[in-house]
């Protein structure tokens, strides 16, 4: 795996450290764990607030994951694109549609390791129908999806227990989505 912001030597120790201070005197609490695998997909929502990547990037270090994640392709472009690069990021064009699914598989087929955290609502705006990307990268690469959820209203962020996919997409998201129900953004959208 390349460098980035989760192995980078004498960087990363130090940040889990300003993580965790940050956290507590912000507040907030990580909950639950990483689950002991390899590779599987990191479904987080709600997705409300550019903050959350900032609590995308303290799970990774207070859980020790190495996570990498899908973003827009403006994030990456000079002068500040380095950041996201080294913060685990991978651009997309989201005005076209080349095959990111079947590059995102073989990616993951080609890795030792990759965890890929992804939101899928796919904006920060309130919307009705998540993208499925993510579960047809999970059923290709023969990975498990894991909630992982913000919940401002406790001041939490947390991983749950491992999706267990059936192959019906439509009751397998419909379950996936209903799990985020209870818990709240960090921009109310309800």
């Amino acid at each position: 795996m390349k460098t980035t912001i989760f192995n980078t030597p004498l960087v990363t120790p130090f940040l889990r450290f300003v993580t965790h201070i940050a956290l507590r005197i912000a507040g907030w609490k990580v909950e639950g764990q990483m689950p002991d695998l390899p590779k599987f997909i990191a479904v987080g929502a709600p997705h409300t607030s550019g903050w959350d990547f900032m609590l995308l990037l303290a799970v990774g270090f207070v859980l020790r994951a190495k996570l990498r994640y899908l973003g827009k392709a403006e994030l990456f472009r000079p002068p500040f694109g380095f950041f996201f690069y080294w913060c685990g990021g991978t651009p997309v064009d989201r005005s076209k549609s080349v095959g990111l699914v079947e590059q995102t598989v073989k990616a993951i087929q080609n890795s030792e390791e990759f965890i890929l955290a992804v939101a899928p609502e796919g904006t920060r705006e309130k919307v009705r129908q998540w993208k499925s990307g993510f579960y047809h990268i999970a059923t290709r690469a023969g990975v498990p999806i894991v909630p992982a959820y913000v919940d401002a209203k406790r001041k939490v962020v947390g991983v749950g227990e491992l999706f267990a996919l059936t192959g019906d997409m439509e009751t397998d998201m419909r379950n996936i989505q209903s799990y985020y129900e209870k818990f709240e953004g960090i921009n109310r959208r309800r």
